[in-house]
């Protein structure tokens, strides 16, 4: 799968690359506005000098921190599914011989987008709904007044969310894909992924596991020059993003932005890549997409479905 996603980058890396650059450069830029506005070190400062603090405190303290965690993965979830989606058309015209240009990319993916967008808030909503309801207990608890039983309650509600919430995320790890070539509505591409997916959830779960720790190391290695000339030109001269007043450095966030532009549009196509191409692979082993690729490499006009 990892191969197939550099030989498709390889093969196709002028329209893939332009694609992946500017969805990185709308989202990284949206992350960091939102880091420079949300983010502030003082009220973390403080919740570090009080020894015994409330849970309303700490979460008055870290809210800042949680709504720019939020938003800044919700942003990068957003980007990961528009490149998939970007990218599953490309690789489903490459594989019966009519590779798209960029203006064709274009055309076919723009009714796409606000679908595919919807997709990824909708996924986000429920995995996130799922991890609240789970913690919910233990922070109600909490907040009454028994602080150690609500935090062991809440954790262990975490850990099982979260649980919850990988099985939801790899069921549907293959919906924008769907949604791309077989133009499938939000709900119907959930439902087809999951059907996909049944059966094979251990090998999707490592393949993606796969492509995200590759992507990953990719990521660390690129961004890591940014980071440290981002911590010597910031603004008063700290090594972190965050000043002697507790805001961040707008120029630390810019420079480190510049980075991780450049970082996302080489690691997207990989990421994007391997679930395009596991989508396609797991339609092959299921429903024989081989024998009905071979017969669109022979019909004219090209389908603009792949069904």
């Amino acid at each position: 799968m990892l191969d197939g996603a550099f030989t498709t980058l390889r093969i196709h890396w002028r329209v893939i690359l332009t694609a992946t650059f500017m969805i990185a450069l709308v989202t990284e830029t949206i992350s960091v506005v939102i880091q420079g506005l949300f983010l502030d070190d003082t009220r973390l400062r403080s919740l570090r000098d009080d020894p015994n603090p409330s849970v309303r405190e700490i979460l008055h303290s870290a809210s800042g921190s949680f709504t720019a965690l939020g938003v800044t993965l919700l942003v990068t979830m957003i980007a990961t599914v528009l490149a998939t989606g970007t990218i599953a058309l490309v690789a489903g015209r490459a594989v019966v011989g009519r590779p798209l240009k960029g203006r064709e990319l274009w055309r076919d993916a723009r009714p796409r987008l606000p679908q595919l967008i919807g997709l990824t808030v909708l996924i986000a909503v429920i995995l996130c709904a799922v991890i609240a309801l789970c913690a919910l207990p233990g922070v109600l608890v909490a907040l009454a007044g028994s602080a150690d039983g609500g935090a062991s309650l809440a954790t262990l509600g975490l850990l099982g969310g979260s649980v919850i919430s990988v099985w939801l995320w790899v069921q549907w790890t293959l919906a924008a894909p769907a949604l791309s070539l077989e133009k499938q509505g939000i709900v119907a591409a959930l439902k087809r992924s999951a059907k996909l997916v049944s059966g094979t959830w251990w090998r999707v779960l490592g393949v993606q596991l796969v492509g995200i720790l590759l992507a990953f190391l990719i990521s660390a290695v690129v961004e890591a020059p940014f980071g440290l000339i981002a911590a010597g030109v910031a603004d008063d001269g700290g090594t972190s993003m965050f000043g002697s007043s507790g805001n961040p450095s707008w120029t630390y966030l810019i420079v480190n932005g510049v980075g991780q532009v450049l970082a996302s549009a080489l690691t997207l196509p990989i990421s994007a890549g391997v679930t395009a191409l596991l989508y396609m692979d797991q339609r092959i082993r299921r429903e024989s997409l081989d024998v009905d690729l071979v017969r669109a490499a022979a019909a004219e006009p090209v389908s603009d479905k792949v069904a």
